[in-house]
């Protein structure tokens, strides 16, 4: 049985407005120690950024952070994924866009974030019921 990933999303998210600097989405991901914060514009959920976005859009190409606008730097076609979806859907998305957040949808409404980190605790704890049910079909 593939395990649905509703469990595991995180509703209440950070978000930052889109004409934030990429200082400031630093500052409140640090202070609330994450690792990628949701975009929001005047039509909703613009995209998110990043700790990869801040690395490799921001510092890596020597850009002053107070100066950056997140719009420039975030990731724009964000992966997104159901509540229904399965563990290994998601971690095959991961993979195939290159990511470790997806955000969540119900019917284009926005609904939280998941992280790689989440899915691995789903997924063993998939894995430590699979193995407590084998060991009761063993003893029994």
């Amino acid at each position: 049985m593939a395990w649905k990933i509703e469990s595991k999303i995180v509703r209440k998210v950070a978000s930052i407005d889109e004409d934030r600097s990429a200082l400031e989405a630093a500052i409140v991901m640090t202070k609330e120690f994450i690792g990628a914060i949701v975009v929001r514009n005047s039509s909703g959920i613009a995209g998110i950024f990043t700790e990869r976005d801040l690395m490799m859009s921001v510092v890596g190409k020597k850009k002053d952070p107070e100066k950056v606008r997140i719009r420039e730097v975030m990731s724009h076609n964000s992966a997104t994924v159901s509540p229904n979806d399965s563990v290994s859907d998601c971690l095959d998305l991961m993979k195939n866009q290159r990511c470790r957040h997806l955000l969540v949808f119900t019917d284009n409404e926005f609904v939280g974030i998941v992280s790689l980190r989440d899915l691995v605790a789903l997924m063993i704890e998939e894995k430590e019921d699979l193995i407590e049910s084998l060991n009761r079909y063993i003893t029994s």
